[in-house]
């Protein structure tokens, strides 16, 4: 039995998570996951991650353009992850994944490991980067 969309996607984000604290490998996360955790990752999971991990500046950038209120250095790591793979899905996913669901998942991300008060920083930032696609094409 395959793992549902949203399954993925969170391990996509814990994958991005936490290789924000550690200098292993994706690949050497996934192998530990699945060795401590009997958790399975499979080929779309790892890719994603490691595409998201080696983009990161490039989201980054988007991300700050689109948070008024907050630098890049003073979001929160779990926030970032979060919205560099929801920016991820927008940009380079959008045929597998249209833009509301990736800002749906995003913000069920952001209430399931975040604060509160994040979870409406999480959807401004993405509703007014998806409003700037839709208003430039």
């Amino acid at each position: 039995m395959g793992l549902t969309r949203h399954e993925v996607r969170e391990a996509e984000f814990l994958l991005i998570y936490e290789k924000m604290f550690r200098d292993e490998s994706i690949a050497d996360l996934v192998t530990q996951h699945e060795t401590d955790y009997e958790y399975k990752c499979d080929e779309e999971i790892e890719k994603t991650a490691e595409e998201v991990v080696s983009r990161a500046d490039e989201l980054d950038t988007i991300i700050s353009g689109f948070s008024q209120k907050r630098a890049i250095s003073r979001i929160p790591r779990v926030n970032l992850a979060i919205l560099r793979l929801a920016v991820f899905e927008i940009l380079y996913r959008s045929e597998a994944v249209p833009r509301n669901a990736a800002v749906n998942e995003a913000v069920g991300l952001a209430k399931a490991y975040a604060q509160e008060s994040d979870v409406k920083f999480v959807n401004g930032v993405l509703g007014s980067f998806v409003r700037s696609l839709d208003k430039n094409g």
